[in-house]
């Protein structure tokens, strides 16, 4: 005979950790919520924080006169220090104390030392309320009101104001939660031979105060993200128009780049031709000239491709320069602006780089005159020097009695010049006149032909 023993697999243990996710989530919130009241109210209760002195930038403060604004520093701590005062003549006088003059300045002691600890330990303050209240209502005797004399009901309900205005709104729940489980217990153990209880004027008084209090809060960090997120936007806007202005400039300077390579290119490929019988050396340099062109080329499209938009398309006018101004500024009258030009120095062909700069700053530059003072008369001057290109535009004011109102701009016209003159090592200054117009100052540095050779 034989016995077979079956055994019977035991599912194993969870692992540590496991019980705790499988919780319900009653029993999680309730847990949370203990968490945050032993870290509000229990864990460093007594640590030492000091009461901070008052902003002086505030928009009244800062209109006061240099002693009184640094006195306004002080201005909590002379508030706190009032109410503890007001504190001590509730509590040495509002109770009747039967013992004289000595229990009654040791009560009006007790109600205002809670109110001063608010200055340095203000969680602390609030376990010193709790624990004074007992004993002024004992030394006050049998009679009156229950659980908060009056000195005690005022350092109380100063005592929660503070603590809440020094924490954050759940620190202030917690502390109404406490002094209502507070009088409830007082109700029941010794409320009976009171004659009067004042739970329900302390539980809605503060719960009011407090609800404004948290209010203020919630209203302040709401002030302080929208703050920090119009600062973010506006860090954001910049630099997106940083970026805009870059990737113009890197497309105008693509298409004048890649038509120079493709001249280029042909033009290596046709010299052979043109010469009878060319030498065989001739010919491989001439090739040599035209792989590198058109390699080149292609390494230009595919890395400065990149930055055209799926929607952009390829000008099929060149771009423009300063051959172009005239036009430009034809155009520029026809819109009511009185502009005229001045140029100085030897015109000269310039790279063409610098050519299109120049006709962008120009342009840019009139159309800010048109834009924030229509009207106005401006001046456009090209300075051709030795070592490179100088250009002023300037407007006058716009005439008062003045149909068209100025249309606010973004601050994007000025980014783009500047753009431009980093990108070919000049120097801009842009600023109003003393007249009220305004003036941009741009000199665009060229290398003369002596010193590319060299």
């Amino acid at each position: 005979m034989t016995v077979t023993e079956t055994t019977h697999a035991h599912p194993a243990a969870p692992p540590p950790g496991d019980g705790a996710k499988n919780r319900s989530p009653e029993y999680r919130l309730a847990q949370n919520a203990l968490r945050g009241l032993r870290h509000d109210l229990f864990e460093d209760a007594f640590a030492y924080r000091p009461l901070p002195r008052r902003r002086t930038d505030g928009p009244f403060v800062r209109r006061l006169p240099g002693r009184l604004r640094s006195s306004a520093e002080h201005l909590p701590h002379a508030l706190v220090g009032a109410v503890a005062l007001l504190t001590l003549c509730a509590g040495a006088l509002g109770g009747g104390l039967p013992g004289g003059d000595v229990l009654a300045l040791l009560a009006g002691l007790l109600c205002a030392f809670p109110v001063l600890a608010t200055l340095v330990r203000p969680v602390g303050a609030f376990w010193l309320s709790l624990a004074v209240t007992p004993v002024v209502a004992v030394l006050n005797g049998s009679g009156g009101e229950w659980p908060w004399m009056p000195g005690a009901f005022v350092c109380h309900l100063t005592v929660l104001i503070v603590v809440a205005l020094r924490t954050r709104p759940r620190t202030a729940a917690w502390m109404w939660v406490l002094t209502a489980a507070y009088a409830f217990l007082s109700d029941i153990v010794l409320g009976g031979s009171y004659y009067y209880t004042n739970s329900g004027p302390m539980m809605v008084t503060s719960a009011f105060a407090l609800l404004v209090v948290s209010l203020r809060h919630v209203r302040h960090t709401a002030q302080q993200e929208v703050t920090a997120q119009q600062t973010v936007t506006a860090h954001e806007r910049s630099r997106r128009t940083l970026l805009e202005e870059r990737t113009t400039i890197a497309r105008e300077l693509h298409d004048v780049v890649a038509h120079h390579m493709s001249v280029v290119a042909i033009q290596a490929e046709a010299a052979p031709y043109r010469v009878e019988n060319p030498p065989p050396e001739l010919e491989r340099a001439f090739a040599t000239i035209r792989e590198n062109a058109v390699a080149a080329l292609t390494e230009l499209r595919r890395v400065l491709g990149v930055v055209r938009a799926e929607d952009y398309e390829a000008p099929d006018a060149p771009q423009p320069t300063l051959a172009d101004l005239d036009s430009l500024l034809a155009n520029v009258r026809d819109t009511g602006l009185d502009v005229e030009k001045a140029v100085t120095g030897a015109v000269r062909e310039l790279p063409p780089g610098v050519e299109l700069s120049a006709y962008r700053i120009v342009q840019e530059a009139l159309s800010n005159s048109l834009r924030h003072a229509p009207g106005a008369s401006a001046r456009v001057e090209i300075g051709y020097v030795l070592g490179g290109l100088g250009l002023r535009v300037v407007n006058g004011p716009a005439p008062a009695p003045n149909l068209v109102k100025p249309s606010p701009g973004a601050g994007h016209g000025v980014t783009g010049m500047r753009e431009r003159v980093t990108m070919l090592n000049g120097e801009m200054t842009a600023g109003p006149t003393d007249d009220g117009g305004y003036e941009v100052a741009v000199f665009l540095p060229v290398a003369s032909v002596n010193e590319g050779e060299a």
